[in-house]
């Protein structure tokens, strides 16, 4: 029961064998509004405008607006960075108080005024041709949003980057069938015209951002081409962390946008139907299966039914360990259905504000 929508996608995904972008891609060239939201970035900031500045793209077609909560130096540091160069121009928003990511993103998007605007995040690495290949997507009609993968994962860990190979094929076969859900923070591009305001509680900003531009008609799209680097743990604990914030963002904008089921062509049909099994249903199903296998074994082969949850432990910390070679990927998705099941947990019981911390380990990995 818990494995069938997931053998359902991955007869879809063989049947139709997705290839590349969907979109009629076209080359193009409009202007870019780079948007980068800062807090307490000073360790790696300089690092970050480097690589914008590498980007293979005209830099009189583009401006940075940067929208700045920080309490350390990262202000001076890209005044300082722009205090000579002629392109791109910089936007800069600074905030006296840190109100949380939404807030200030639905800010720097309103100070937004190119044609195509890019959500990028301090740490991360992006590919030179990236700005190339969304626009080329956005040249389709069709296509009002699209983000991309991670192509390497910072830091090396092969939990995080067996979890994206994974993600990627699905998010590959939604857009195929219509759009994608799962929107990147290291990367993510919209048309300006089809940006709309982000719930300021938001802990999903990106996919939210994505999800209302589909509800509006727009298709967004995950094209492979589109590549960039992020870093990431493979520890156990650490991940719940990374991982646990985003999963509660996750489940509670699907929840918020629980009538958009069943509607808006295969997209309300089949990809939102598949993400709230994966993301709501069968983190459940799966601790509710280990909670009874167990006591079944307990209850037929007394202490020797031990050996169910030690074989789950095993399991666990060989994953964290990247150990486990060629099924290193199913331990990734168990991996995330565990911070799913967190994430569900703590909504139920708790609450959370829209900031994010600054992790000075995945700070280290990106220099």
């Amino acid at each position: 029961m818990t494995a069938l929508p997931y053998l359902c996608y991955l007869t879809l995904y063989a049947w139709i064998r997705p290839q590349g972008s969907p979109a009629e891609k076209t080359p193009a060239e409009p202007t870019v509004s780079i948007v980068l939201p800062t807090y307490n970035e000073a360790q790696i900031v300089e690092t970050k405008l480097d690589d914008l500045l590498a980007l293979d793209y005209p830099m009189e077609k583009i401006e940075l607006v940067v929208v700045d909560s920080s309490t350390d130096e990262t202000r001076d540091i890209i005044r300082e960075y722009f205090a000579d160069l002629e392109a791109p121009e910089l936007v800069l928003l600074e905030e006296d108080e840190r109100r949380g990511l939404a807030p200030a993103l639905n800010d720097a998007y309103a100070a937004a005024s190119n044609e195509m605007v890019v959500k990028t995040d301090c740490d991360s690495k992006l590919a030179p041709d990236v700005l190339r290949e969304a626009a080329a997507n956005l040249a389709d009609d069709d296509i009002a949003a699209v983000t991309g993968r991670n192509v390497e994962v910072l830091g090396g860990s092969e939990v995080e980057s067996g979890y994206r190979g994974v993600q990627s094929h699905i998010q590959q076969l939604e857009s195929h069938l219509d759009s994608t859900l799962i929107f990147h923070g290291p990367f993510s591009a919209f048309e300006n015209d089809a940006l709309l305001p982000i719930d300021p509680n938001s802990l999903a900003d990106d996919t939210e951002l994505a999800l209302k531009i589909r509800r509006q008609g727009g298709r967004v799209i995950f094209d492979p081409a589109v590549q960039y680097m992020e870093a990431s743990f493979s520890d156990f604990v650490k991940r719940r962390k990374q991982k646990d914030r985003r999963g509660m963002g996750l489940i509670r904008l699907l929840v918020h946008h629980r009538d958009a089921l069943g509607k808006y062509g295969k997209y309300g049909k089949v990809v939102l139907p598949f993400n709230w099994w994966f993301m709501i249903i069968s983190p459940w199903l799966l601790a509710a299966t280990l909670v009874v296998g167990t006591g079944a074994a307990l209850s037929l082969f007394g202490t020797g039914g031990l050996v169910l949850p030690a074989a789950v432990t095993a399991f666990a910390y060989l994953g964290q360990k990247d150990a486990l070679g060629p099924v290193q990927a199913l331990y990734s998705i168990f991996d995330t259905q565990v911070s799913l099941l967190r994430a569900s947990v703590e909504l139920l019981v708790g609450d959370s504000d829209g900031t994010w911390d600054v992790d000075a380990e995945l700070r280290e990995a990106f220099e």
